[in-house]
C-alpha cells in the first residue's frame, strides 16, 4: 500500500469521501473527524507530537506537506467546517497531553539540554528533531529522574529523536478503540495464515515465523497506545553499545551464566536438569531507561535510573556451589555491565544474602527508567501464549516465541528490524533473563537443593526434590523436566552436551 493509499484508507475510515490551511483549521478539521493526532502520525510516519505542531503553527515540508495537505484536503471535503467549540472533542489519551506551547525566553531542551522554543505536554523540546543537537552544558535529566549531575560524554552525540515524557494522568476513553484488545491481532494473524494456507500447519508456521518482527513491533504499537511515554525508536548511543568492527561485539558484558560445579557430594547422583519457560519473555519486565542516555561519574546507584555502567565486580567467594553474579570472566578489573547485573550484585551486597561487597561504580549511561515500559506488550504475548497451551495450539505457540525472542534478538544492530534502534534494551533485557536464572539457582541453593549447573537463561540442574521449590507445569512461572542423568564421584558420568 502506497502511502496515498494509506491516507485514503484513513480517510475512509472516516466516513464517506498543495495548500495547507491556516493552523486552527488543520486542527478543527482533525477533530471534526474524531482523528486522534496518533492516528494521523502512524498514517504519515510522524510523530504525535509533530502534528501538534503543525497544528500550532509549524508548517511541514516536501512530500511530508503534499501528503498533510491531501489528508486535510480530503478531510475538508467530507465535513463543513465549523468552529473550534463545535467539533466534537476527541477522547483519546494521547490528545490531553501532547499540547504544544510556545515560550517567551528559550528553555533547556529536556532531551537535548539545548534552548527550546516549545513545550510539548509541559515540557520544553525541540519540535524538530534536526534541532535537537548536543547540548554545550550539562544535560538535563529527564522530569522523573533523580537530580544529578550530568558530565558530557566525550563523543557529541548526532541528532536524537525525541520523545514526549507525560506527567501522569487519570483514565481516559480512546476514539475508534479496536472492539478486542492488542492480543487479539496474534489470534488474527495465525488464522489468516492458516486460511491463506488451507489448513496447511507447516506451511502457515514458516510464513508467521517470517513475519514474526513485523508483528512484534505491531503488536508493541498497539500496547503503546495511550501510555505515559512515547518511545524513543533510535537515540543517540555511546561508543561503548557500538560494534567495534561489522563481526565484533559492543563492549557491554552481559553476565551469561555458564558454570558447572567442580566437585558433587560423595556417592551417585540423580540430576535433573530443568528448562526455565518464557525466560527472555519474562525479561520483558525490567528496568529500562526512557530517553538518551546521559554520562555520569562518581555518583552512587539511583533507582530511579537505567543504563550501563562501568563497575569492578567484588570478589565472589562461592564458586564452589553458586556461579559467580558476573558469569564467567577471565579478565580482572573494570568491566561495563547492565543495569540487572548491576542491581543483582548490589541486591547480593545487601544484607539479606550479604554474598558479597558492593561492587565500585565508575561511571554510568542512564535515563530515567520504568519497569512497565513494555509490561502491555509482555501481558499480550504471554496470555497468547497460555491460551495456546491451554488449547494445545503448537503453531500460535511457536509464533509467540519467535515474536518475543526475535524482538529481542534484533533490537540491537540489525538488518531485520529497523523500526527500533536500542542495543542498550537488548542488553538489559537479555542480562535479566540470566538475573532471573541466577536467582532461580539461588533459590534452590536456599532450599537445600545442590545446584550441579546453571547455564544461559533457561537451563538450572538441580539435585534433590525440586518439587518442593518450584513448581512444575507450561507456565512462564514454572519450570519443567529436560532431562535426567546420573553424576558421582565413581567417575562415570551421563550428562548433556553443554547448551549455547
Amino acid at each position: 500500500m502506497s502511502d496515498f493509499d494509506a491516507i485514503d484508507a484513513l480517510l475512509a475510515a472516516v466516513g464517506p469521501q498543495a495548500e495547507l490551511p491556516p493552523p486552527e483549521v488543520r486542527r478543527e478539521l482533525r477533530e471534526q473527524a474524531r482523528l486522534s493526532k496518533a492516528q494521523v502520525a502512524r498514517t504519515l510516519g510522524v510523530s504525535p507530537s509533530t502534528v501538534g505542531a503543525w497544528e500550532s503553527g509549524r508548517d511541514p515540508a516536501d512530500e511530508i506537506r503534499a501528503k498533510y495537505a491531501y489528508l486535510l484536503d480530503g478531510l475538508a471535503a467530507k465535513f463543513t467546517t465549523g468552529t473550534a467549540q463545535e467539533a466534537a472533542p476527541v477522547e483519546d489519551e494521547e490528545e490531553a497531553d501532547d499540547e504544544v506551547e510556545s515560550l517567551a525566553a528559550a528553555e533547556p531542551c529536556v532531551l537535548c539540554g539545548s534552548p527550546a522554543g516549545h513545550r510539548v505536554a509541559g515540557f520544553a523540546q525541540h519540535l524538530d528533531p534536526a534541532d535537537c543537537r548536543p547540548a554545550t552544558q550539562a544535560t538535563v535529566a529527564p522530569p522523573d529522574a533523580a537530580p544529578h549531575t550530568a558530565v558530557p560524554p566525550t563523543a557529541a552525540p548526532p541528532t536524537a529523536t525525541p520523545t514526549v515524557t507525560r506527567p501522569p494522568r487519570g483514565p481516559a476513553k480512546r476514539a475508534f478503540q479496536e472492539p478486542s484488545g492488542p492480543g487479539e491481532l496474534i489470534g488474527r494473524t495465525v488464522r489468516a495464515a492458516l486460511a491463506e494456507h488451507r489448513g496447511d500447519v507447516d506451511a502457515a508456521l514458516a510464513a508467521l515465523l517470517k513475519r514474526a518482527i513485523p508483528d512484534a513491533m505491531r503488536l508493541l504499537d498497539e500496547t503503546r497506545k495511550g501510555a505515559r511515554y512515547d518511545i524513543v525508536a533510535h537515540p543517540w548511543i555511546p561508543d561503548i553499545l557500538r560494534k567495534q568492527t561489522s563481526r565484533g561485539a559492543d563492549q557491554i558484558w552481559e553476565a551469561r551464566p555458564k558454570w558447572t560445579r567442580c566437585e558433587l557430594p560423595p556417592g551417585r547422583h540423580e540430576v535433573t536438569a530443568l528448562d526455565i519457560n518464557g525466560a527472555y519473555l519474562s525479561a520483558l519486565k525490567t528496568h529500562l531507561p526512557l530517553g538518551q542516555l546521559e554520562h555520569t561519574t562518581g555518583f552512587a546507584h539511583d533507582r530511579r535510573r537505567a543504563g550501563v555502567h562501568l563497575i569492578t565486580p567484588p570478589a565472589w567467594e562461592h564458586g564452589a556451589v553458586l556461579p559467580n553474579p558476573i558469569g564467567n570472566r577471565d579478565e580482572p578489573g573494570p568491566l561495563w555491565v547492565t543495569e540487572p547485573t548491576l542491581r543483582l550484585l548490589l541486591r547480593l551486597s545487601g544484607p539479606k544474602h550479604a554474598l558479597c561487597a558492593p561492587p565500585e561504580i565508575h561511571e554510568s549511561y542512564t535515563s530515567g527508567a520504568t519497569e512497565n515500559l513494555l509490561e502491555k506488550f509482555r501481558v499480550a504475548l504471554k496470555d497468547a501464549r497460555d491460551t495456546a497451551i491451554a488449547e494445545d495450539d503448537e503453531v500460535t505457540l511457536e509464533y509467540v516465541k519467535a515474536m518475543y525472542s526475535k524482538f529481542v534478538s534484533t533490537m540491537g544492530e540489525s538488518n531485520y528490524n529497523r523500526e527500533l534502534y536500542r542495543p542498550d534494551w537488548m542488553h538489559i533485557i537479555r542480562s535479566q533473563a540470566f538475573a532471573n536464572l541466577w536467582m532461580k539457582a539461588l533459590k534452590a541453593h536456599d532450599e537445600g537443593l545442590t545446584v550441579v549447573r546453571a547455564m544461559g537463561t533457561d537451563e538450572l540442574h538441580v539435585i534433590g526434590d525440586w518439587h518442593r521449590v518450584f513448581t512444575e507445569g507450561r507456565g512462564v512461572t514454572e519450570v519443567k523436566t529436560k532431562d535426567t542423568y546420573t553424576a558421582g564421584t565413581d567417575g562415570t558420568e551421563d550428562t548433556p552436551g553443554e547448551e549455547e
